[in-house]
């Protein structure tokens, strides 16, 4: 414990659990918690900025020595409530889509079910801040995260990406992994484990330090139904297929 670890999470609503059990571990003094939205965490493990990430499984393939580090990531096995397309309009009335910027799994999936699932041929624009007020007409849009389960009753017609991949696919989905560009010891790796589990199983008191303000949507049933913190052998079954349709859509 000699180095002093720089990790990389997001900080989002569903990272609150993993989050927990790390703030109050042993190890705290010991590592440097960088908190940013997934596509800038992704970019800092690529470029060598932190030594582990709570990183989009997307980027995988751009790690030149990919390592998973933990039992544990964010994942659903059906609906996720907070990964989404949103629109005014009906799917087959969409024209064009607008690609959360803040993520990197995420318009990847929606790109892959748009063509598998929906099978629609659709323009995609590279959405900026401030985005979400531009979905409008037959322009809809992916967003994730806390701003999406903010924005669930504010649009007609939500298409959830989970629940579409699990209806497509059969298999449960990743959104994210705890990932390492280089081998991490096992000792650090284990402590590392223990501290991902505490959370996980504490959610009452992970519910207790949220916010006071009232939320959009009930976080004990988005804790506990909604998202999937263990990578079982279903999830990188799962995780492994969609890294497969992220080759085939680059080619």
């Amino acid at each position: 414990m000699d180095k002093r670890w720089r990790i990389g999470v997001v900080s989002y609503f569903n990272t609150q659990p993993l989050l927990l059990g790390i703030e109050k571990a042993d190890f705290l003094s010991k590592i440097e918690l960088v908190k940013d939205y997934p596509a800038n965490i992704a970019q800092s493990l690529i470029d060598g900025q932190i030594d582990i990430g709570l990183v989009p499984v997307a980027i995988t393939p751009l790690l030149s020595n990919p390592h998973i580090v933990s039992d544990y990531g964010i994942g659903t096995k059906g609906k996720v409530a907070s990964v989404a397309i949103f629109s005014q309009v009906p799917m087959e009335q969409i024209e064009s889509i607008y690609l959360d910027y803040q993520s990197r799994t995420s318009v990847r999936l929606a790109r892959i079910l748009l063509k598998e699932f929906w099978k629609k041929d659709i323009q995609f624009l590279e959405a900026e801040e401030g985005y979400i007020q531009s979905i409008q007409g037959t322009t809809a849009g992916v967003i994730i995260g806390d701003r999406a389960l903010a924005n669930l009753t504010a649009f007609e017609y939500v298409y959830d990406l989970g629940e579409a991949w699990v209806a497509h696919t059969g298999l449960p989905f990743v959104f994210a992994a705890w990932m390492s560009n280089q081998p991490i010891p096992a000792s650090f790796q284990a402590l590392f484990n223990q501290a991902n589990a505490y959370g996980v199983e504490h959610i009452q008191e992970v519910l207790a330090q949220l916010p006071s303000r009232t939320h959009a949507y009930d976080m004990e049933k988005y804790y506990t139904e909604n998202i999937e913190y263990n990578l079982s052998a279903a999830m990188q079954q799962g995780m492994q297929l969609f890294l497969e349709k992220v080759k085939q859509l680059a080619s």
